[in-house]
């Protein structure tokens, strides 16, 4: 079984070292409270220039047992290969983790069969039938043949999938594949299921429905989920939400309390001169609130947007300029991002330039993130 981590930019460069040193490497016993808890997580490469490259770095994490966990970053920020290490199919460089009350380093075996790993793109076999393909991958995961047709026959009805059983793959819907996927993950019972991107690929309708078949697969089995993703939305699903920004995690709480820390709403108004709109507003606008302007509009960041609206429209109308819309939202996660990262999820804002570092402790190795 093999993880590809090919689309995680690997952040940051700095001189090699023969080693790296952590406070976090001793070993400490599971905490039965935590599914995955990792304490100063590292992976690094060695680059042919005598740098070393970081793809995550010092990165401490919980997720409670029965907890629905959300991984939210960009592409390249370090999701995959931190799935990697957690799945004990990539050896950390540094730093010590547990799953499902098993050591990544010492017990990779007992890892491996204590947990269903959701890859981004299908392993389905899509000439095969629904049936065929759980029964082959519950023999690679050493279910006796005895129990394969009962387990096989379980997860479909879990899947609600049971009348598609004898349906070769290619003739299922992107949705049934995907919960198909789920389903062979649950094959041998694993108390955590990690889910890398679930609904790529996956039209809203199809998405929703994944959703919901995960919320009721975490209601009836306790399962635990640490969901990857770059979808905000998805996020939003979530019971708590780590952010994590060219390897290094920048924010950790429930979606609500991410977005109530930061306060302001967004005004958005679109007019007939926005260049213009944008001068005028940072000119009524406190100093220390955000005024930006893009295609969508001129952006206000303020407390209690709504009661800005009609002065800024009177402004603007003031100076000939007409106001075609405006609106007032409390903070989304996107925003949330950008006040931890100074950059969008989707890259609509700007992006500023890579900084590298000179130190070979990644602690230190901050480079341009926040």
């Amino acid at each position: 079984m093999q993880l590809h981590t090919g689309d995680d930019h690997l952040a940051h460069a700095a001189p090699a070292t023969a080693a790296i040193a952590s406070p976090h490497t001793a070993h400490h016993p599971p905490d039965p409270e935590y599914a995955i808890s990792t304490r100063g997580l590292v992976k690094s490469y060695p680059g042919p220039d005598g740098t070393t490259t970081y793809a995550v770095r010092e990165l401490d994490l919980d997720v409670r047992q029965g907890e629905t966990f959300a991984f939210l970053g960009p592409n390249g920020a370090g999701k995959s290969t931190t799935i990697a290490m957690l799945c004990a199919l990539a050896r950390p460089t540094a730093g010590h983790a547990t799953v499902a009350g098993a050591d990544v380093r010492t017990q990779p075996h007992q890892v491996r069969q204590r947990v269903g790993m959701l890859f981004q793109q299908s392993a389905l076999d899509p000439d095969l039938t629904a049936e065929q393909n759980l029964r082959i991958h519950a023999r690679l995961y050493g279910i006796r043949r005895v129990h394969v047709r009962q387990r096989a026959a379980e997860v479909l009805e879990v899947a609600g999938l049971t009348d598609r059983r004898r349906s070769p793959v290619r003739t299922l819907s992107g949705g049934m594949r995907r919960r198909l996927e789920i389903a062979r993950q649950l094959l041998h019972a694993p108390s955590l299921l990690f889910l890398d991107e679930p609904t790529t690929g996956l039209d809203p309708h199809a998405r929703a429905q994944i959703w919901a078949h995960l919320h009721a697969l975490r209601e009836r089995q306790g399962t635990t989920l640490f969901v990857t993703t770059h979808h905000l939305e998805e996020a939003a699903n979530c019971d708590r939400v780590a952010i994590i920004d060219r390897g290094r995690l920048v924010a950790q709480d429930t979606p609500r309390a991410l977005k109530a820390a930061i306060g302001d709403d967004s005004v958005m108004l679109h007019t007939s001169d926005d260049t213009t709109a944008h001068r005028i507003v940072r000119r009524i606008a406190p100093p220390e609130h955000s005024v930006t302007v893009d295609p969508h509009g001129v952006c206000l960041r303020v407390p209690d947007g709504s009661s800005w609206i009609p002065r800024l429209c009177a402004a603007l109308e003031g100076h000939s300029i007409a106001v075609r819309a405006a609106s007032a939202t409390p903070p989304t996660l996107d925003d949330v991002f950008f006040h931890h990262t100074g950059r969008s999820i989707h890259g609509a804002r700007p992006d500023p330039a890579p900084a590298t570092s000179t130190s070979a402790d990644p602690a230190q190795a901050t480079g341009g993130d926040r």
